[in-house]
């Protein structure tokens, strides 16, 4: 799971850049502070990409956070973005390198700790030859780590027979969890799994037994959210995502809630 001893939430960057993830936000000083304040509170691993903003995300945790001391920055490559704000493949074997290089001088590093491979979902099939662009890059010295993002079980064992794969990026959630059959592979293998949007990304989810569930506990919904995927498997490490300080706060201290035996056959009845 990464080899890095990593605590078990992270921070998700994506909503620091501005609507619809594209151009800077309102308040890049807040932004700035959001970063801060998670590092202050013990996240040690923080997601991005240079197609957020694009490159305003990464340059935002560099203002904030370089040289990342006691950090592990994770990004990925495979899209870029678009003036219409589009969201388009970038899979051939010179943009992924490119990418790469992009991140590093964003980021303003000489090695990036762990690159993941947005694939783009398991219906695209192999993965082999993108992976293998990225496992010539970790030859090279310029990536420690490797993972996947939007991959399924098979694309993750065709990666693996290429170079090791230290995480999975996917979604899922208590409401969404279609890719439990990933999450599963990766938990035998000892694989971080890494549920992007575990509070339902930009249209957070509702529901009742949340509600029932975090009014008992005093706490709430969003936090037995997390706290149910820190207990559905020891390898997920959930990143919410946020432009709150106040939400990151909340979100971090749901590592400290103890969901009962019964309050998980409840929250079970929603998936």
């Amino acid at each position: 799971m990464l080899n890095l001893n990593l605590n078990r939430i992270g921070y998700g960057a994506m909503q620091l850049a501005g609507p619809g993830v594209y151009g800077p936000p309102v308040d890049p000083e807040n932004a700035k502070a959001v970063l801060r304040r998670a590092v202050e509170l013990g996240v040690d691993h923080i997601d991005t990409s240079d197609f957020y903003g694009p490159r305003v995300v990464n340059e935002l945790i560099r203002e904030a956070l370089h040289p990342y001391e006691g950090l592990t920055i994770v990004t990925k490559v495979g899209y870029r973005r678009t003036p219409d704000k589009s969201w388009v493949p970038a899979h051939q074997p010179h943009e992924l390198r490119e990418a790469v290089h992009d991140n590093l001088r964003a980021l303003g590093v000489d090695r990036l700790d762990v690159v993941n491979l947005r694939a783009g979902g398991r219906e695209e099939g192999s993965v082999g030859e993108r992976f293998g662009v990225l496992a010539e890059l970790r030859q090279e010295g310029l990536i420690e780590h490797l993972g996947l993002s939007n991959a399924g079980p098979e694309q993750l064992d065709e990666a693996r027979a290429i170079a090791p794969v230290a995480c999975v990026q996917n979604s899922f959630n208590v409401v969404d969890r279609a890719d439990s059959d990933t999450l599963d592979r990766t938990t035998a293998l000892g694989i971080a799994y890494v549920p992007f949007f575990p509070l339902g990304g930009f249209t957070p989810f509702h529901h009742r037994v949340l509600d029932e569930v975090a009014a008992e506990h005093g706490a709430t919904a969003r936090q037995v959210a997390l706290a149910w995927l820190l207990h559905r498997a020891p390898n997920v490490l959930p990143i919410p995502g946020t432009s709150s300080v106040r939400h990151l706060e909340e979100n971090l201290a749901s590592a400290e809630l103890r969901l009962s035996e019964q309050d998980l056959t409840r929250l079970d009845t929603i998936g």
